[in-house]
């Protein structure tokens, strides 16, 4: 198991950028594949993003493609999701995940943050 922290979402305004940060604690944090996910209200948690252990791969939502970027730095144990262009219909809490394999299936992650708010007004 490891314990995952996200940090920096927020309040911005359609067309805004931000850059959430998920950090790890764990010596065996790059042997994890990572996730990010994101519930909006009403609405069922849904994959965003993933990342393989060595970063070589990564998966994303049709709806973020050309917009965000997901990255990691094992030396910090930090995972990271870079938003541009965002859109109202972004808005969501985003969650950081582990999994032993690189996954768009919500059962396949068995560590989660605690979640991140991040609000685009139009």
């Amino acid at each position: 198991q490891v314990q995952l922290v996200e940090s920096g979402g927020g309040l911005v305004q359609a067309g805004d950028s931000l850059r959430l940060s998920c950090a790890a604690s764990g010596r065996t944090f790059s042997s994890y594949a990572m996730g990010w996910f994101r519930q909006a209200p009403g609405k069922e948690r849904e994959f965003v993003a993933a990342i393989s252990w060595t970063g070589g791969i990564k998966d994303y939502v049709d709806s973020v493609k050309d917009r965000f970027t997901i990255s990691r730095d094992n030396a910090k144990n930090t995972v990271y999701l870079q938003m541009n262009s965002l859109k109202p219909e972004d808005t969501a809490v985003y969650c950081c995940a582990a999994s032993r394999i690189v996954s768009r299936l919500i059962n396949d992650f068995g560590s989660w943050g605690q979640g991140t708010q991040v609000t685009v007004s139009s």
